[in-house]
């Protein structure tokens, strides 16, 4: 895995500050994104156990959310994807493979569906157009019924 920058102490990308990873390689080619360098899955910097340890080293701080993975005193995870929670749980699909259901348990936070220009929205909050969603993972995966994040309630 490659990726294609560490952002410390970053508050565009998620609820408070935050250190976000903006992982390489992408299929979904969004019309306007703003990293289609990222679309490569070679481009940048080989994910290297010292990697790993540069990521806990920043996460560390007491005035650090949590990590954001992109393309409180408790740590969070929030994951932008350009899938669907529908896609990312349809047998079969594209998006969906042996892994996804460990690593989405290990999310508080998906931002899901793809970024789309005509219903770009700059009033809306960690998401860029108005079809994409914020989901509560934690609660959803417990009620079995998708659960969108509620800002007041976290």
């Amino acid at each position: 895995m490659h990726y294609g920058e560490i952002k410390n102490c970053d508050i565009a990308n998620g609820e408070g500050v935050r250190i976000s990873l903006f992982v390489s390689g992408c299929t979904n080619h969004c019309e306007n994104c703003f990293q289609p360098q990222t679309w490569d899955f070679n481009y940048g910097t080989p994910f290297t156990k010292e990697t790993e340890d540069e990521l806990l080293c920043l996460l560390a701080p007491d005035y650090i959310n949590g990590l954001t993975l992109l393309g409180g005193e408790q740590k969070n995870i929030w994951s932008f994807t350009g899938f669907t929670w529908e896609e990312l749980h349809t047998p079969g699909s594209y998006p969906r493979c042996e892994v996804t259901d460990e690593l989405l348990s290990l999310l508080d936070v998906l931002v899901d569906g793809r970024f789309v220009e005509a219903l770009h929205d700059i009033s809306l909050r960690f998401r860029g157009s108005s079809n994409q969603r914020i989901i509560d993972v934690r609660k959803t995966l417990a009620s079995g019924t998708l659960t969108l994040w509620d800002e007041k309630a976290n």
